[in-house]
């Protein structure tokens, strides 16, 4: 394990053979959306049936109880959701055509599910039927050919999108021209925008960074960790920045302690234990210090 270091009230911990949990099939519900042209409606093929359907969280009222609010299901990324039933045979209950390639594992808020696509748009669909309820397009994403190196053509949104129950936002962090990382805070009821902030990566290069991993809550704030593109060009170190979750307000961050690379790069994204400590991965680079 690398070393600890303090922020904001949250103990981090970097290691770099930190094992995150694998992606988790949410609620029986399977979402094709491979990079195809046009926001679409669904096309059901039958709606799922309900004894495989993940049952939301509590509804507080205000805003939408979600059985699958992030990546794994909590921040622990546990990828267990202990009420729902046994499944059967798997099937698929539609398909939706969205406007670009889905990385990021999709949300399941009440009767909607969200997803990101890397034309920096966002999706809420409906549960049954796959029925597009809103479609929020957000920024440019940046084509490959203006990249150094990498692989995503575009680059848009490609970390798992987080929400936050007591607001009812989504959050998801998307690369637009310029080479910019935008946080945006939604509603998650009509898509609209209630939160956009540019966020200086930590190390300085945002050219060279990409921000794959799933995005966190914890202690107030929305954490967005940063690795390099496919091809680890350039001068990038790895870094992890936490912004309150109003949107407004100073920024923390840590940067991996390492000459260049030490990607923060696991679609797991930040992990946090019993004790409030926050772990990530670090994927390579040159030696770190503790």
């Amino acid at each position: 394990m690398g070393g600890a270091e303090q922020t904001g009230g949250m103990r981090m911990r970097l290691g770099r053979t930190a094992r995150l949990v694998a992606a988790a099939l949410t609620g029986g519900v399977l979402a094709a959306a491979a990079a195809c042209s046009g926001p679409g409606g669904g096309t059901s093929s039958g709606p799922a049936p309900p004894s495989k359907t993940l049952t939301p969280g509590q509804d507080s009222g205000a805003h939408p109880g979600a059985a699958w609010p992030t990546y794994g299901r909590d921040f622990a990324r546990s990828g267990v959701a202990a009420s729902a039933a046994r499944p059967g045979p798997l099937t698929v209950s539609w398909r939706a055509h969205l406007d670009g390639a889905v990385y990021g594992q999709p949300l399941l808020v009440g009767t909607l599910v969200i997803a990101a696509t890397e034309n920096d748009s966002l999706y809420a669909l409906d549960q049954a039927t796959g029925r597009v309820i809103w479609r929020r397009h957000v920024g440019t994403p940046v084509p490959l050919s203006d990249l150094p190196c990498g692989n995503i053509d575009p680059l848009g949104i490609t970390g798992t999108p987080v929400y936050n129950p007591a607001s009812g936002l989504v959050y998801a962090v998307a690369e637009t021209t310029g080479f910019h990382h935008v946080l945006v805070g939604l509603s998650v009821r009509d898509g609209a925008v209630r939160i956009e902030r540019d966020i200086p990566t930590p190390d300085g290069q945002p050219r060279y960074d990409q921000q794959r991993p799933a995005l966190a809550i914890a202690a107030g704030r929305v954490y967005v960790a940063f690795g390099g593109l496919y091809g680890d060009c350039g001068p990038y170190r790895g870094s992890v920045v936490g912004i309150p979750l109003s949107g407004s307000g100073p920024l923390i961050s840590y940067v991996v302690p390492t000459p260049r690379e030490g990607a923060v790069w696991g679609t797991a994204g930040p992990v946090t234990g019993p004790d409030g400590t926050m772990y990530v991965s670090v994927g390579n680079g040159e030696e770190t210090g503790s």
